[in-house]
């Protein structure tokens, strides 16, 4: 355990990933919450992986491209693209670790995505092309980080609606952004639904594992909302607090 604040992880890449600028507004939103983000490389070595997880006192999963189909027996293939193995099989590891024992999870975006098929969940490869009626969820893509697109139902008995601090009406109506063009399928055993758009699509899942200080995946972007959001801003701070808490 850091002294201070809790070391949060953040997977970096190298080669095409190497521009640490899209990782900016988490590194932000984290140290807001409290935290303090490092970065966690990604390299195909069991043994120097594990000794970077071991300094943790958290572990973030952010956005970025798609999982790699093969992962979750996917379909259609045609409609997944900007793929990156060694991070897949980077964050499978860690997310495994992470569950296993018992390190508190906040997952973002591809996150969620990649949290739910490394527990034996499936994606939809493209919502505009396979969930007919959907939201544009990716209509945001352009727009500033921020932007509200539309609103999500939290469930107000879930660690998720904690983390917001959102009870009541409020829970049923939580503005978020949208900047995806994945969701999650299947949902893999372990995790429960806590929140859907409008459309069904689903906005977020958690372990429902008891006595796991958090896992908690999202499917918008609330670091993009950070500071102008006291909700989103909440979930960060309410996050740090539970890998401060973590033995």
């Amino acid at each position: 355990m850091s002294e201070m604040r809790p070391l949060i992880g953040l997977p970096f890449g190298s080669g095409s990933n190497a521009n640490p600028a899209p990782l900016q507004s988490y590194w932000d939103a984290i140290t807001r919450g409290g935290g303090k983000p490092t970065f966690v490389p990604l390299i195909e070595d069991h043994a120097r992986l594990r000794t970077c997880y071991e300094q943790l006192d958290g572990l973030c999963l952010v956005g970025g491209g798609d999982v790699a189909p093969e992962r979750y027996g996917s379909q259609r293939p045609d409609l997944v693209h900007n793929i990156d193995h060694t991070r897949d099989w980077v964050e499978d590891v860690l997310a495994g670790w992470a569950l296993a024992e018992d390190k508190p999870v906040l997952a973002i975006c591809r996150g969620v995505q990649l949290l739910n098929v490394a527990v034996g969940g499936t994606l939809y490869e493209d919502i505009a092309t396979l969930v007919p009626g959907a939201l544009s969820h990716a209509t945001a893509r352009d727009l500033p980080p921020g932007t509200i697109a539309h609103t999500i139902a939290v469930e107000p008995d879930s660690r998720l609606a904690q983390l917001l601090g959102v009870t009541g009406p409020a829970a049923a109506r939580v503005p978020v952004n949208s900047r995806h063009h994945q969701a999650l399928r299947d949902v893999a055993p372990g995790l429960r639904v806590v929140a859907r758009a409008p459309d069904g699509v689903i906005e977020a899942v958690e372990a429902d594992t008891a006595g796991h200080p958090c896992v908690v995946g999202v499917q918008w972007h609330p670091e993009g909302m950070v500071p102008e959001d006291a909700t989103m801003e909440r979930l960060f701070a309410r996050f740090c607090a539970l890998c401060v808490a973590h033995p």
